[in-house]
Protein backbone atom coordinates (compact mmCIF):
# COMPACT_ATOMS: atom_id res chain seq x y z
CA UNK A 1 0.00 0.00 0.00
CA UNK A 2 2.50 2.39 0.76
CA UNK A 3 4.72 1.71 -2.18
CA UNK A 4 2.13 2.70 -4.27
CA UNK A 5 2.17 6.05 -3.84
CA UNK A 6 5.24 6.21 -5.40
CA UNK A 7 3.75 6.99 -8.60
CA UNK A 8 3.93 10.76 -8.32
CA UNK A 9 6.40 10.77 -5.14
CA UNK A 10 9.54 12.84 -4.60
CA UNK A 11 10.61 10.83 -1.63
CA UNK A 12 10.42 8.23 0.54
CA UNK A 13 11.51 8.37 4.28
CA UNK A 14 11.61 6.19 6.81
CA UNK A 15 11.83 7.05 10.93
CA UNK A 16 13.21 3.64 12.34
CA UNK A 17 14.37 3.49 16.13
CA UNK A 18 14.97 7.30 16.02
CA UNK A 19 16.61 7.87 12.98
CA UNK A 20 16.06 8.74 9.34
CA UNK A 21 16.33 6.80 6.52
CA UNK A 22 15.88 8.79 2.62
CA UNK A 23 14.87 7.12 -0.64
CA UNK A 24 14.77 9.60 -3.18
CA UNK A 25 12.72 9.61 -6.54
CA UNK A 26 12.84 12.67 -7.89
CA UNK A 27 14.13 16.00 -7.08
CA UNK A 28 11.42 18.62 -6.38
CA UNK A 29 10.92 21.87 -7.55
CA UNK A 30 12.59 25.10 -5.48
CA UNK A 31 14.23 23.38 -1.97
CA UNK A 32 11.18 22.37 -0.95
CA UNK A 33 12.38 18.88 -0.51
CA UNK A 34 15.00 19.68 1.25
CA UNK A 35 13.45 21.88 3.91
CA UNK A 36 10.44 19.33 4.29
CA UNK A 37 13.20 16.71 5.25
CA UNK A 38 15.27 19.43 7.17
CA UNK A 39 11.81 19.99 9.29
CA UNK A 40 11.13 16.64 10.22
CA UNK A 41 15.20 15.94 11.23
CA UNK A 42 14.51 18.69 13.69
CA UNK A 43 11.48 16.86 15.03
CA UNK A 44 13.47 14.19 15.96
CA UNK A 45 16.75 16.06 17.51
CA UNK A 46 13.72 17.82 19.43
CA UNK A 47 12.14 15.00 20.66
CA UNK A 48 14.61 12.02 20.78
CA UNK A 49 13.14 8.56 21.55
CA UNK A 50 9.67 10.02 21.23
CA UNK A 51 8.79 9.93 17.34
CA UNK A 52 7.25 6.65 16.68
CA UNK A 53 8.73 4.63 13.48
CA UNK A 54 7.26 6.26 9.99
CA UNK A 55 7.10 5.29 6.51
CA UNK A 56 6.32 8.28 4.31
CA UNK A 57 5.96 8.74 0.62
CA UNK A 58 5.57 12.37 0.10
CA UNK A 59 4.85 14.60 -3.10
CA UNK A 60 6.21 18.48 -2.90
CA UNK A 61 3.74 19.22 -5.53
CA UNK A 62 1.06 21.80 -5.08
CA UNK A 63 -2.04 19.78 -5.77
CA UNK A 64 -3.81 16.64 -4.46
CA UNK A 65 -3.86 13.64 -6.32
CA UNK A 66 -5.69 10.45 -4.71
CA UNK A 67 -8.88 10.80 -5.50
CA UNK A 68 -11.62 9.68 -2.95
CA UNK A 69 -13.73 8.30 -5.60
CA UNK A 70 -11.31 6.13 -6.87
CA UNK A 71 -11.43 4.31 -3.17
CA UNK A 72 -15.04 3.57 -2.53
CA UNK A 73 -16.89 1.02 -2.21
CA UNK A 74 -16.52 -2.67 -0.54
CA UNK A 75 -14.28 -3.76 -2.65
CA UNK A 76 -11.82 -0.80 -3.96
CA UNK A 77 -8.33 -0.88 -2.46
CA UNK A 78 -7.06 0.86 0.10
CA UNK A 79 -5.73 4.62 -0.85
CA UNK A 80 -1.54 4.68 -0.95
CA UNK A 81 -0.63 7.31 2.13
CA UNK A 82 0.57 9.82 0.29
CA UNK A 83 1.87 13.31 1.80
CA UNK A 84 1.87 16.49 0.65
CA UNK A 85 1.48 20.14 1.82
CA UNK A 86 -2.31 20.25 1.28
CA UNK A 87 -5.49 18.62 0.53
CA UNK A 88 -9.22 19.44 0.12
CA UNK A 89 -13.01 17.29 0.26
CA UNK A 90 -12.50 15.00 -2.99
CA UNK A 91 -8.87 13.61 -2.00
CA UNK A 92 -7.02 11.45 0.74
CA UNK A 93 -3.69 12.89 0.40
CA UNK A 94 -2.18 13.46 3.99
CA UNK A 95 -1.50 17.27 4.52
CA UNK A 96 1.96 17.65 5.97
CA UNK A 97 3.12 21.45 7.00
CA UNK A 98 4.36 22.89 4.26
CA UNK A 99 8.69 23.44 3.78
CA UNK A 100 8.47 27.49 4.38
CA UNK A 101 8.27 26.82 8.00
CA UNK A 102 11.94 26.32 8.13
CA UNK A 103 12.80 28.56 5.06
CA UNK A 104 11.80 29.32 1.49
CA UNK A 105 15.03 30.12 0.18
CA UNK A 106 13.93 31.40 -3.38
CA UNK A 107 11.80 34.25 -1.74
CA UNK A 108 14.42 35.06 1.17
CA UNK A 109 11.23 34.16 3.09
CA UNK A 110 13.34 33.17 6.59
CA UNK A 111 12.43 30.25 9.14
CA UNK A 112 8.86 30.63 11.19
CA UNK A 113 10.14 30.55 14.57
CA UNK A 114 12.48 33.93 13.43
CA UNK A 115 10.28 35.53 11.08
CA UNK A 116 7.25 35.38 13.67
CA UNK A 117 9.29 37.45 16.00
CA UNK A 118 9.79 40.20 13.38
CA UNK A 119 6.05 40.20 12.59
CA UNK A 120 5.25 40.54 16.43
CA UNK A 121 7.39 43.89 16.08
CA UNK A 122 6.03 45.01 13.29
CA UNK A 123 2.69 44.59 14.14
CA UNK A 124 3.50 46.84 17.58
CA UNK A 125 4.82 49.83 14.89
CA UNK A 126 1.36 50.50 13.77
CA UNK A 127 -1.84 50.10 16.10
CA UNK A 128 -5.09 49.31 13.95
CA UNK A 129 -6.83 52.03 13.70
CA UNK A 130 -4.11 54.08 12.63
CA UNK A 131 -3.27 51.43 10.02
CA UNK A 132 -3.81 52.17 6.11
CA UNK A 133 -7.90 51.70 5.71
CA UNK A 134 -6.97 49.08 2.55
CA UNK A 135 -7.48 45.70 1.44
CA UNK A 136 -3.77 44.60 0.47
CA UNK A 137 -2.68 42.05 -1.60
CA UNK A 138 0.65 41.66 -3.00
CA UNK A 139 2.26 38.51 -4.56
CA UNK A 140 2.71 36.66 -7.80
CA UNK A 141 -0.23 36.78 -9.93
CA UNK A 142 1.39 34.37 -12.57
CA UNK A 143 0.37 31.30 -10.81
CA UNK A 144 -3.08 31.48 -11.08
CA UNK A 145 -6.26 32.79 -12.66
CA UNK A 146 -7.88 34.15 -9.92
CA UNK A 147 -4.78 35.72 -9.08
CA UNK A 148 -5.17 37.68 -12.34
CA UNK A 149 -8.67 38.87 -11.76
CA UNK A 150 -7.61 40.35 -8.05
CA UNK A 151 -5.66 42.77 -9.66
CA UNK A 152 -8.73 44.63 -11.70
CA UNK A 153 -9.79 45.35 -7.80
CA UNK A 154 -6.71 47.83 -7.55
CA UNK A 155 -7.45 51.62 -7.74
CA UNK A 156 -7.99 53.40 -11.28
CA UNK A 157 -9.03 56.52 -12.82
CA UNK A 158 -12.56 55.42 -12.65
CA UNK A 159 -13.07 52.83 -9.65
CA UNK A 160 -11.57 53.01 -5.90
CA UNK A 161 -12.49 49.67 -4.61
CA UNK A 162 -10.80 50.28 -1.14
CA UNK A 163 -7.71 48.00 -2.31
CA UNK A 164 -4.12 48.20 -2.80
CA UNK A 165 -2.89 45.01 -5.13
CA UNK A 166 0.39 44.16 -6.16
CA UNK A 167 1.82 42.21 -8.75
CA UNK A 168 5.40 40.99 -7.08
CA UNK A 169 8.25 39.94 -9.56
CA UNK A 170 10.62 37.63 -7.85
CA UNK A 171 12.81 37.49 -10.13
CA UNK A 172 13.08 41.18 -10.27
CA UNK A 173 13.32 41.36 -6.64
CA UNK A 174 15.89 38.91 -6.21
CA UNK A 175 18.28 40.94 -8.15
CA UNK A 176 17.52 43.92 -6.12
CA UNK A 177 18.16 42.05 -2.63
CA UNK A 178 14.39 41.09 -1.62
CA UNK A 179 14.08 45.01 -0.63
CA UNK A 180 10.18 45.39 -1.10
CA UNK A 181 9.34 41.99 0.08
CA UNK A 182 9.85 42.56 3.82
CA UNK A 183 6.72 40.89 5.29
CA UNK A 184 6.93 42.07 8.48
CA UNK A 185 6.83 46.19 7.08
CA UNK A 186 3.32 44.82 5.56
CA UNK A 187 1.50 44.94 8.64
CA UNK A 188 0.36 48.61 8.24
CA UNK A 189 -3.50 47.82 6.16
CA UNK A 190 -6.08 47.11 8.24
CA UNK A 191 -6.91 44.16 5.84
CA UNK A 192 -4.99 41.79 4.25
CA UNK A 193 -6.19 39.36 1.41
CA UNK A 194 -5.90 35.64 0.94
CA UNK A 195 -5.89 34.23 -1.96
CA UNK A 196 -4.81 30.98 -3.17
CA UNK A 197 -2.14 30.11 -5.85
CA UNK A 198 -2.42 27.34 -7.93
CA UNK A 199 -3.72 25.08 -4.74
CA UNK A 200 -2.95 27.02 -1.32
CA UNK A 201 -0.64 29.01 -0.44
CA UNK A 202 2.19 29.25 2.06
CA UNK A 203 1.03 33.25 2.47
CA UNK A 204 -1.79 32.42 4.70
CA UNK A 205 0.32 31.85 7.91
CA UNK A 206 2.20 35.21 7.17
CA UNK A 207 -1.20 37.42 6.46
CA UNK A 208 -2.22 35.74 9.44
CA UNK A 209 -0.10 37.06 11.66
CA UNK A 210 -0.33 40.37 10.94
CA UNK A 211 -3.24 40.68 13.09
CA UNK A 212 -5.03 42.21 10.31
CA UNK A 213 -8.42 41.75 9.24
CA UNK A 214 -7.92 38.71 6.71
CA UNK A 215 -10.40 38.84 3.78
CA UNK A 216 -10.60 35.16 2.45
CA UNK A 217 -13.01 32.85 -0.02
CA UNK A 218 -14.97 30.88 3.26
CA UNK A 219 -15.05 27.89 0.73
CA UNK A 220 -11.39 27.74 -0.47
CA UNK A 221 -11.00 24.50 -2.37
CA UNK A 222 -7.08 23.55 -1.45
CA UNK A 223 -6.75 23.67 2.33
CA UNK A 224 -3.79 23.43 4.50
CA UNK A 225 -4.38 21.94 7.98
CA UNK A 226 -2.41 19.57 9.74
CA UNK A 227 -2.97 16.16 10.66
CA UNK A 228 -5.04 15.34 13.46
CA UNK A 229 -5.14 11.93 13.77
CA UNK A 230 -4.04 8.28 12.08
CA UNK A 231 -5.77 4.75 11.81
CA UNK A 232 -5.14 2.34 14.27
CA UNK A 233 -3.85 0.09 11.67
CA UNK A 234 -1.03 2.41 10.88
CA UNK A 235 0.12 1.77 14.50
CA UNK A 236 0.92 -1.61 13.99
CA UNK A 237 2.73 -1.54 10.86
CA UNK A 238 6.56 -1.90 11.40
CA UNK A 239 8.37 -0.18 8.42
CA UNK A 240 11.91 -1.76 7.46
CA UNK A 241 14.64 0.15 5.65
CA UNK A 242 14.26 0.85 1.45
CA UNK A 243 17.35 -1.13 -0.04
CA UNK A 244 18.06 2.47 -1.54
CA UNK A 245 17.50 4.42 1.43
CA UNK A 246 20.49 6.31 2.46
CA UNK A 247 20.77 7.36 6.89
CA UNK A 248 20.08 11.10 7.02
CA UNK A 249 21.14 13.53 9.88
CA UNK A 250 21.04 17.59 10.23
CA UNK A 251 24.93 17.47 10.06
CA UNK A 252 24.77 15.55 6.87
CA UNK A 253 22.85 18.11 5.50
CA UNK A 254 23.49 21.28 6.62
CA UNK A 255 27.43 21.36 6.78
CA UNK A 256 27.75 20.85 3.22
CA UNK A 257 25.02 23.49 2.51
CA UNK A 258 25.79 26.85 0.79
CA UNK A 259 24.09 29.92 0.75
CA UNK A 260 21.04 31.11 2.36
CA UNK A 261 20.17 27.03 2.41
CA UNK A 262 23.11 27.13 5.03
CA UNK A 263 21.81 30.38 6.65
CA UNK A 264 18.25 29.31 7.23
CA UNK A 265 18.95 25.39 8.25
CA UNK A 266 21.41 27.18 10.91
CA UNK A 267 18.73 29.58 11.82
CA UNK A 268 15.96 26.52 12.36
CA UNK A 269 18.26 23.90 14.09
CA UNK A 270 17.11 22.51 17.14
CA UNK A 271 20.36 22.85 19.37
CA UNK A 272 18.84 20.65 22.32
CA UNK A 273 16.32 18.15 23.22
CA UNK A 274 12.62 19.46 24.58
CA UNK A 275 12.63 19.40 27.99
CA UNK A 276 8.89 19.58 27.60
CA UNK A 277 6.22 16.90 26.10
CA UNK A 278 4.65 17.48 22.45
CA UNK A 279 1.37 18.97 22.45
CA UNK A 280 -1.47 16.73 22.82
CA UNK A 281 -4.09 16.52 19.94
CA UNK A 282 -7.65 16.68 20.94
CA UNK A 283 -9.27 13.21 20.39
CA UNK A 284 -11.14 12.70 16.88
CA UNK A 285 -14.76 13.70 16.19
CA UNK A 286 -17.27 11.55 17.64
CA UNK A 287 -19.89 11.07 14.19
CA UNK A 288 -22.54 13.13 15.76
CA UNK A 289 -20.00 15.80 16.52
CA UNK A 290 -18.62 15.94 13.25
CA UNK A 291 -21.79 16.16 11.62
CA UNK A 292 -22.95 18.89 14.10
CA UNK A 293 -19.76 20.98 12.85
CA UNK A 294 -19.96 20.20 9.21
CA UNK A 295 -23.67 21.56 9.48
CA UNK A 296 -22.27 24.62 11.20
CA UNK A 297 -19.82 25.51 8.36
CA UNK A 298 -22.37 24.61 5.77
CA UNK A 299 -25.16 27.25 7.22
CA UNK A 300 -22.12 29.80 7.66
CA UNK A 301 -20.95 29.64 4.11
CA UNK A 302 -24.57 29.77 2.45
CA UNK A 303 -25.28 32.88 4.91
CA UNK A 304 -22.30 34.48 3.36
CA UNK A 305 -23.85 33.50 -0.21
CA UNK A 306 -26.57 34.96 0.75
CA UNK A 307 -25.31 38.49 1.97
CA UNK A 308 -23.04 38.29 -1.43
CA UNK A 309 -26.49 37.68 -3.63
CA UNK A 310 -28.05 41.04 -2.10
CA UNK A 311 -25.28 42.78 -2.59
CA UNK A 312 -24.83 41.78 -5.88
CA UNK A 313 -28.96 42.80 -6.21
CA UNK A 314 -27.87 46.54 -4.79
CA UNK A 315 -25.45 47.29 -7.10
CA UNK A 316 -27.47 45.95 -10.07
CA UNK A 317 -30.28 47.83 -9.23
CA UNK A 318 -27.96 51.18 -8.81
CA UNK A 319 -27.08 50.20 -11.91
CA UNK A 320 -29.90 49.91 -14.10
Amino acid sequence: MVERANKTANFRLVVLDGRAYLETYEKSFQTRDVFTLWGILQLLRRYPGKVPDLDMMFDCVDWPVIKASDYQGPHAPKPPPLFRYCGDDQTLDIVFPDWSYWGWVETNIKPWEKLLAELNEGNKRVGWMDREPYAYWKGNPQVAEKRMELLKCNVSEKHDWNARVYAQDWVKESQQGYKQSSLASQCIHRYKIYIEGSAWSVSEKYILACDSVTLMKINADPLNLLLIGAMDTRARYKPTIPPNAVELCSETMACPAEGLVKKFMFDSMVMGPSDVNPCSMPPAFEPFALEQYLDRKLYSIKQVEKWEQKYRDVVQDQRS
